[in-house]
């Protein structure tokens, strides 16, 4: 049967989005594009220059310049993509608490976002794309067909994230974890540009109290269901 040619799926950080949207892309041999890493590439790319990322003008204008790339896994090392920042492979430095810590105030940037929101609406509308993110059905792609905006308690997300970090060899702790998070969460809803926030028409998922495979199971139903 026909599947929406568009899946959207939102959501605050740690609420699964990245793991089920790979899951469902491969099932239905879709694109799987996470959108929050181009906002982690051009992080990184000011922290690596030393740019102040309280300078909204400079990280702004570095996000019109650097070129991001975003591709199917080069290496076989667990990763769910391979991102390139001018050529240069930096998938697991996107992962780094440095990045955590600085990449709401980036991403709330006017400018930073009218950059790269062009880019992933052309890659949104090449079709069969599972896109990722905090404001695609809002923003990126506000006539997607199925829009999924998964949630979960700020604990839980930050008790995976956590758990993620210590699997990595990351030195860290839940409660530094917890903090970020939650300061995360107050600048992506209370930002002027593409708050973060459900689309009047997605499907919210709560998956505090759900495992991987009831999340995934809840999502192709929706799928299914869903005319394309």
């Amino acid at each position: 049967m026909p599947y929406p040619d568009v899946i959207a799926i939102d959501g605050p950080a740690a609420a699964g989005k990245s793991t089920i949207g790979e899951l469902l892309a491969r099932e239905l041999n879709y694109l799987y594009f996470d959108t929050g890493v181009t906002y982690r590439a051009v992080t990184w790319a000011a922290l690596k220059r030393g740019l102040d990322i309280a300078d909204e003008e400079e990280v702004s204008r570095l996000a019109e310049q650097v070129d991001i790339d975003v591709s199917p896994p080069t290496v076989q090392d667990g990763r769910q993509y391979t991102v390139c920042v001018d050529g240069q492979d930096v998938t697991w430095d996107l992962r780094r608490p440095e990045v955590d810590h600085s990449v709401s105030p980036v991403s709330a940037y006017p400018g930073v976002r009218a950059a790269l929101t062009a880019q992933q609406r052309r890659i949104g509308q090449r079709g069969k794309v599972v896109m990722v993110g905090r404001d695609i059905g809002t923003v990126v792609l506000p006539d997607a067909p199925l829009k999924i905006y998964l949630d979960a308690t700020v604990q839980a997300r930050a008790r995976r994230r956590y758990l993620e970090n210590v699997q990595r060899g990351q030195k860290c702790s839940y409660q530094s974890i917890l903090r970020d998070m939650r300061r995360r969460d107050r600048i992506d809803s209370q930002r002027e540009a593409a708050p973060l926030r459900p689309a009047a028409d997605a499907v919210i998922v709560d998956t505090t109290d759900l495992d991987i495979a009831q999340v995934l199971q809840l999502v192709k139903r929706l799928v299914e269901e869903r005319d394309p």
